[in-house]
Order: structure tokens, then C-alpha cells, then sequence
């Protein structure tokens, strides 16, 4: 469903836009925020539900989400703005879970189960009952083939042997899209997501077909800070070139940004050439002289946590560059320290970065693309028409492309080759967490040794995170260009000294 405009899509920008035109326009907090769910559904006729009330309750809980709070208790139901007084505050983050399933809007998709269509021709073979290793298969009064699920051990044979692929392998979206397997069932049967494996990558949000997931927003927070005066400043990753149009520059985006209310605007891009001279000093030091087996690079959270909460063992192993987010916001709150740093990037995964304890006092804000598109559609800033520019020139062509999958190997082996001639590079980069696992056992059992080793949550890089508004492979074309176009190419190498204790 990636790139498609679907009615999620839609919903979610609306609530978005809503809770964004409050935030900036509103005398009557409370009483416009409960009122958002009828401006989304106007109507006494559902569109997309058997009741106009269960549409009207989704979007109460997409409202609540949206705002940084949780859920409403199933069995005590209150008002939207119920607890809003203590989240409307200026250093209130989010309630975790980051993630989380809205109950009455998930459809109780079934997981893991074999079923035979309609498709079936009853043919004389009977290929399925054949392979069938425990007899579950069997023969209807049609003649058609029906499988016992208690007998049933799910082992895939009879979909392959069927001719006409009349056997459907029925997954739940948001299950197969989970590369760190931390969405299981309910006793209802609703999809529930394990706190303790989810690393907020998203994509089983952007997978619903319901839209029955939701991140946490902190859009409502952040303009509130804008209106009370704070010296909010913007810092933007680099995967934000296309997303708001192919013609939309970041000179246009920078200027669009301070229409908004930000005092100024960075490229979160130099903290990537930050990062990269710093990972290749690593490689070149560690790596290649073999005082470590290998190097994980660290700027994805996703991958990282992946690392460290599955992989115990490899922390020493994950880089300790700073992310190009942290690096960034701490080189803005050197020049200004009264700023509030927001990250403005594609990842859903930010969010949680941001949370940690070392990382809250350089980064107070954190919203994806999508929501700051509504940001701009609240303020009306229509791109078509738009027609401002302010010069920015903050980063090379390599700190750009760590937007893409393969980016940040790219940039560390160009640094390393520049400044350590000597040194022979090894790169391995894996996508998507699946892969991301796979990639992490090979090292752990050393079948990685020598190497630098890339990890991207989301299949396509930064590109194709949970937060971005065009489709990846127009996103990645974008950033392409954005690199190649680049003044500078490559960073200076002393910048690792900047990150030396």
C-alpha cells in the first residue's frame, strides 16, 4: 500500500490538520478538540464503518493519539481531552507506548491460517491431501478439499502443491510487515504489540489496512511552544527533498518552516558528515587493525535497537558516533542555548530515540513529514503557489545520502578510502528488519569479521519510513538528485575529533 493515497492516509492527515488549526487558532482548547471527530465524519452516515458511532469513536482515539496521549480505558470511556492538562505541557513527551493498536478500529484479522478458496476444481490428484503430513486435509460433499484447522501445522505444503493456487496463506498486514515479530493476538483475537520487542519502525502502521495502528504526535506541543514565543528551531533530515513536491527546493522548505514560526532551520545532513568521518576514523582504527571484529553503524534507531535488545552481546559493536539527529541538535544548542530543537524527519522510530534520557536535553520535539504537511495545510502554505526562498548550505553530498538504503556505507567508505588510502573497506548493508536480523546472526557466528555493516529499519532506507508523504522510490530519485547536485561532496576529515571524549 506504500505510495497509494489511500482513506487511512487521508484520516490521518485530517486528524493532523485539525489538531494543528486548534493548536493555532484556538480560544476554546478543549471544546475544539472534542469536536474534531464531527468535523472528520460531518455527517450522520458512515463511510467506512456499519455506524457512524464507531467512526466517531476511531477518531476520538486517532485525536487522543495524535495529541501524545494514550488510549482511553475500553471499559471506562471518556472524553478526548481527558487528561490533556498534563500533556499540554512544555517538556511532556509523549505517554508510552510509542505505538499503539486502537481497538475498536482493528478487524481481527487472522494470522498464520491456511484456507482453501473458491478456487479449488476438486481435482482428481488431490496434490494438497497427498503432501498433507498430518491428514488435515479432507473432501467435501462438493468434492472440494477442507482443512481442519486443529489438525492443521501450518507448514505451507499444501499451498505449494496445489495447481490452481486455491490454497490462501491468510496473514494478518501488520504481522507479516513486523520484521521483529512483536505483534501477536489478543484474547479478542485484535492485533497486540509487544512493548518490549517493538522498535518502532512503523511499519506495521502503514501496513493497516484499517488504520488500526497509530504512532503518538507531539504536532499539538510543538506549536503551542511556537505560540508561546520559544525559540523553536527546525532541524530537517534530507530525506525531506520531493516530499513536498519535485519541485519544491529546500531553500523553499526553509523559508516555509519560519512562516510557520521556527526562528531557524538546519540540515540534520550535517550531523550524517558528522558521522561518517567519525565511523570511518572507527573503521579505520578498530576495524582494520582488528581490535574489533566489525562496526554497526548506529544512525537508525530501529537497527540499533534491533542490535542491542536482541543482540546483547554486539553493543560494544554498534558505533558510538552520535546519530546524525543528536549530532545536529547538540551543535545547535552550542550556538543557541535557548533553543528547543524539533527533528523533522520521516522515522517514527525518532520518537523513541528521543525519549532516551541521554538524548531529551539536545532534542524536544520530534514530528515526521506527514505531520508537518499538515502543519502547512493548516497555516494554508500550498507549495503550488509558494514562492519564497532562504539560502541554506549547511552539508555535503555524503551527510544527503543517508537517506537512502546503502547511503551511510557509501558515505563511510568514500571517507575511508579519501582519508585512510591504506585501508582496505569492507562493506555489508542489510533493509528492512528481517534482514536486519539475518545480517546480525551472520556476524554474531563471525561471518562478518572486517566489515563496516550498514542496518535500515525500513526496506529503502530513511526514504521509506512510516512518516513520509511520497512514495519511496520518488523519495530516493529525489535524494539522488539532492546528492548529486551537492556543492561539496565529502566532509573534512578532522570532524571526528569533534565527537572525542
Amino acid at each position: 500500500m506504500r505510495g497509494i493515497e489511500t482513506s487511512v492516509i487521508k484520516l490521518r492527515r485530517k486528524v493532523f490538520v485539525e489538531i494543528a488549526r486548534v493548536a493555532y487558532e484556538s480560544n476554546d482548547v478543549n471544546g475544539d478538540i472534542e469536536a474534531i471527530p464531527y468535523k472528520i465524519t460531518p455527517t450522520e452516515i458512515p463511510q467506512y464503518r456499519e455506524s457512524i458511532y464507531r467512526e466517531r469513536a476511531i477518531a476520538s482515539e486517532r485525536v487522543r493519539l495524535a495529541m501524545g496521549m494514550s488510549l482511553n480505558p475500553q471499559d471506562r470511556p471518556a472524553h478526548i481531552t481527558n487528561g490533556l492538562h498534563a500533556s499540554n505541557i512544555s517538556d511532556k513527551y509523549y505517554e508510552p507506548p510509542l505505538m499503539q493498536v486502537i481497538p475498536s478500529a482493528c478487524d481481527r484479522c487472522e494470522d498464520n491460517i491456511y484456507e482453501v478458496s473458491n478456487q479449488c476444481r476438486g481435482c482428481v490428484a488431490r496434490s494438497c491431501i497427498t503432501v498433507c503430513p498430518k491428514n488435515a486435509i479432507s473432501v467435501d460433499k462438493d468434492g472440494k478439499s477442507v482443512i481442519d484447522r486443529e489438525k492443521c501445522i501450518k507448514c505451507g505444503k499444501c499451498k505449494a502443491a496445489c495447481p490452481y493456487d486455491a490454497i490462501a496463506h491468510k496473514i494478518r498486514p501488520c504481522s507479516e510487515a513486523c520484521g521483529v515479530k512483536a505483534i501477536t493476538g489478543d484474547s479478542l483475537g485484535r492485533a497486540h504489540i509487544d512493548p518490549n520487542k517493538c522498535v518502532a519502525c512503523g511499519q506495521c502502521m502503514v501496513s493497516c489496512p484499517f488504520g488500526a495502528i497509530a504512532d503518538k504526535s507531539q504536532i499539538f506541543q510543538l506549536i503551542q511552544a511556537i505560540k508561546r514565543g520559544d525559540e523553536v528551531v527546525a532541524e530537517v533530515a534530507p530525506a525531506i527533498i520531493g516530499q513536498f513536491g519535485a519541485n519544491v527546493s529546500l531553500w523553499k522548505i526553509k523559508a516555509a518552516l519560519k512562516d510557520l514560526g521556527f526562528r531557524e532551520v538546519f540540515e540534520v545532513a550535517q550531523g550524517a558528515d558528522v558521522g561518517a568521518a567519525t565511523e570511518a576514523h572507527h573503521y579505520a582504527t578498530e576495524v582494520a587493525t582488528n581490535k574489533v571484529p566489525f562496526l554497526l553503524t548506529s544512525c537508525c534507531p530501529a537497527w540499533s535497537m534491533l542490535a542491542k535488545t536482541q543482540f546483547p552481546e554486539m553493543i560494544d559493536k554498534v558505533s558510538s558516533a552520535l546519530t546524525p539527529m543528536v549530532a545536529t541538535a547538540r551543535s545547535v544548542k552550542q550556538k543557541m542555548p535557548n533553543a528547543r530543537v524539533v527533528f523533522i524527519g520521516p522515522c517514527a522510530a525518532k520518537k523513541l530515540e528521543a525519549m532516551r534520557r541521554s538524548v531529551r536535553s539536545d532534542v524536544d520535539f520530534v514530528i515526521t513529514f506527514e505531520e508537518l504537511a499538515a502543519m502547512f495545510e493548516a497555516r494554508n502554505i500550498d507549495f503550488g503557489t509558494y514562492e519564497k526562498e532562504e539560502p541554506i548550505h549547511d552539508a555535503t553530498g555524503a551527510g544527503r545520502g543517508y537517506a537512502v538504503a546503502g547511503g551511510v556505507a557509501s558515505a563511510v567508505e568514500a571517507c575511508v578510502r579519501e582519508y585512510y588510502p591504506d585501508v582496505e573497506v569492507k562493506i555489508e548493508h542489510a533493509e528492512g528488519l528481517s534482514e536486519c536480523r539475518k545480517m546480525l546472526l551472520l556476524a554474531k557466528l563471525g561471518k562478518k569479521n572486517g566489515c563496516l555493516i550498514e542496518g535500515m529499519g525500513c526496506p529503502g532506507g530513511c526514504v521509506a519510513g512510516a512518516g513520509v508523504n511520497v512514495p519511496v522510490e520518488k523519495g530516493a530519485a529525489e535524494v539522488k538528485k539532492f546528492v548529486e547536485d551537492s556543492t561539496k561532496k565529502m566532509p573534512e576529515k578532522d570532524l571526528y575529533e569533534i565527537q572525542l571524549p
